[in-house]
C-alpha cells in the first residue's frame, strides 16, 4: 500500500475508536483537569501547555528509572491546544532527565480526530528528538493499543530505526504496567481506568485461553544465568569463578574504570536478553559489538540476581540482618565472622568481586579528588 492509503486506513481506524468509545462513555466537552502540583502556576514558561497535565512525571520503573507519562485523553480540541507548544513542553521536560535512563508511558485512549496531532506534526516531533533523547530512553509502553497505532506505525516505519522499535512494547491492560514499573506511583487519568474497565468487563463473559504448562526442562550444559555456583563449577572444569564474571570484571577493569556512575546506569532490556541468551547457549560474547560499557555491568548484576542462592546465602540471611544489634565497636568482627562461614566457593567469588568493586571505588574518589582540585584551582 502507499504512504496516502494508510493514512486513509489511519483516519478510518480512528473514527471506528471514536464510535465504540462513544457506545459505553457518553461524549463529554473537554473539560481542563485540576491542577494537582502546587507548583504550577500562570508564571511557568509552559502554563498553556502543562496546565491541561498531559505530560506528568509519574515515579520510577522497576530498574530505577524515572517514568513520564503521556495521556491523550487530557488533551484538548487541536484550536485550542498549539501543538508546536506541546512539543517544545515536552522536550523541556525530557531535558530533565535524558541524562540519566528514562521510560516513557503513553496512554493512547482519548485520542479522536478533533485532538490528534496531525502526521506531519508527528514525523517533526520524531525527527527533532535527537540521540541524546533515543539514546536513553529505554522503554516505551504503549497502554490500550488499536489498530490505529498499528497503522501508524507503519506510516512511519521508513523513519523508525530498529534499534529503536525494539523499545517499543503493547500492553493491552493497566494491569499489565504493573510488571514493569511502580504502577501506584503513576497518576493514570479517571477516563483511562474507566475505559481499561469497560475492556475487561467485556472479557468477562468470554472463557480464558486453555494454557498447557510445560513440566520444566533441565539447564543447558552450557547454562550461566539461573544455575548454582555449584553448577558452573562442575562445566566449567573445577573453575571457581563463573565465566560471566570473569568476562565482566576483565572487560570493565580494562574499559569501564574510568566511567562515571558504571552500576548505576540500565541497559536496554532486549539487549541484555540477548547476551544472556548467547551465554546460556555457550556462544563467546563480544562486548565491543555493543558500544555500551553499561551493559556488561548490567549483565554482572543480573547474574548475580539470577542465582538461585544469593552470594551471602540463605543461611546467612538472619546473621546480617542481626548486625544493626551488634555493640558498634564489634560489628565488623562479627562481618568477618559470618563471611569466614561461608562455603569455600561463596567465599572465593565473593573475594573476587568484592577486590573489583574496591578497585571501581578507588578509580571513582582519585576522579573525584582530580575533578575537586581543578575547581578549587580555577582562577
Amino acid at each position: 500500500m502507499s504512504e496516502i492509503d494508510y493514512e486513509k486506513l489511519a483516519e478510518i481506524e480512528l473514527q471506528k475508536d471514536e464510535a465504540e468509545d462513544a457506545q459505553s462513555d457518553q461524549e463529554k466537552t473537554f473539560i481542563p483537569p485540576q491542577l494537582e502540583d502546587p507548583e504550577l502556576n500562570i508564571n511557568h514558561p509552559y502554563y498553556d501547555v502543562a496546565r491541561h497535565g498531559i505530560i506528568q512525571l509519574g515515579g520510577d520503573d522497576n530498574s530505577g528509572r524515572k517514568v513520564i507519562t503521556f495521556s491523550c485523553c487530557r488533551m484538548p480540541p487541536s484550536h485550542q491546544l498549539n501543538h508546536t507548544r506541546l512539543l517544545e513542553y515536552l522536550k523541556y521536560t525530557l531535558d530533565q532527565y535524558v541524562e540519566n535512563d528514562y521510560t516513557v508511558v503513553y496512554f493512547h485512549y482519548g485520542l479522536k480526530s478533533q485532538n490528534k496531532p496531525s502526521l506531519k506534526w508527528l514525523q517533526t516531533a520524531y525527527k527533532e528528538f535527537d540521540r541524546k533523547y533515543k539514546k536513553n530512553l529505554k522503554a516505551l509502553y504503549v497502554v490500550h493499543p488499536t489498530n490505529f497505532i498499528k497503522i501508524l506505525w507503519n506510516i512511519f516505519k521508513p523513519l523508525i530505526s530498529h534499534k529503536f522499535g525494539k523499545k517499543v512494547t503493547y500492553l493491552n491492560y493497566l494491569s499489565d504496567l504493573r510488571e514493569h514499573l511502580k504502577y501506584d506511583q503513576l497518576n493514570i487519568p479517571q477516563e483511562v481506568i474507566r475505559h481499561d474497565e469497560n475492556l475487561r468487563g467485556k472479557q468477562k463473559g468470554k472463557l480464558p485461553p486453555v494454557v498447557k504448562i510445560p513440566p520444566p526442562r533441565p539447564p543447558l550444559p552450557t547454562q550461566q544465568f539461573g544455575v548454582s555456583l555449584q553448577y558452573l563449577r562442575d562445566k566449567n572444569k573445577g573453575e571457581l569463578i563463573p565465566p560471566v564474571l570473569k568476562q565482566t570484571v576483565s572487560y570493565l577493569k580494562r574499559k569501564g574504570l574510568r566511567v562515571e556512575g558504571l552500576f548505576r546506569r540500565s541497559a536496554s532490556i532486549q539487549t541484555i536478553k540477548d547476551v544472556q541468551k548467547l551465554y546460556n547457549q555457550g556462544k563467546s560474547v563480544n562486548f565491543d559489538d555493543y558500544d555500551d560499557i553499561h551493559i556488561p555491568a548490567v549483565i554482572l548484576k543480573t547474574f548475580l540476581r539470577e542465582l538461585p542462592e544469593p552470594l551471602l546465602t540463605f543461611e546467612c540471611y538472619d546473621h546480617i540482618l542481626g548486625i544493626t544489634s551488634v555493640e558498634s565497636s564489634l560489628r565488623v568482627t562479627r562481618c568477618k565472622q559470618i563471611i569466614q562461614g561461608l562455603p569455600e566457593h561463596n567465599y572465593v567469588v565473593l573475594k573476587y568481586l568484592m577486590c573489583f568493586l574496591h578497585m571501581v571505588r578507588n578509580k571513582n574518589m582519585l576522579r573525584w579528588a582530580a575533578s575537586s582540585h581543578s575547581h578549587l584551582c580555577t582562577p
